[in-house]
């Protein structure tokens, strides 16, 4: 089985983004906003889920993040919200165009989401942080492998 870690950066939020994939505790995949437009911290995390996601292809992974918020959009949230035409009751889908392809992608996975805290000395989410960090840092926008820099 795969393991990944996953993390977001804006700063300010909104701000710059960046995002991180550490596939197997090597940091791994590093990317941002695609359009390079001022972005926020959830949409980077989301993204990196993404991202994770795409990279595992279908086979058994287990993604760890500290965003609590997207492990409930993909597994909790986002099935009535299908289920429904992807409307909800209260307004507007935010980042719409991430919950789809990040929902679709876990339908067709094999992945298990976790929960991990952040900033409490997770190796692997440590790691995560500091590549996202530096992902915004570089201004970087469609996922690259860190092999690649």
């Amino acid at each position: 089985m795969i393991t990944y870690y996953t993390d977001g950066s804006a700063s300010p939020n909104p701000g710059p983004g960046g995002f991180s994939v550490i596939k197997e505790k090597q940091p791994y995949i590093l990317g941002g906003e695609p359009s390079g437009a001022v972005t926020t911290n959830i949409r980077m995390e989301g993204l990196a889920i993404v991202a994770a996601l795409t990279d595992a292809g279908g086979e058994p992974c287990q993604i760890y993040t500290d965003s609590e918020f997207w492990i409930n959009v993909i597994t909790k949230w986002a099935p009535g919200w299908a289920a429904k035409g992807w409307k909800k009751k209260g307004g507007e889908i935010k980042n719409i165009d991430i919950v789809q392809q990040a929902y679709q992608l876990y339908q067709d996975s094999q992945a298990t989401l976790t929960w991990v805290r952040g900033h409490e000395g997770d190796e692997g989410n440590e790691l995560a942080d500091e590549w996202a960090n530096k992902a915004r840092e570089r201004h970087e926008t469609m996922p690259i492998r860190v092999s690649e820099l």
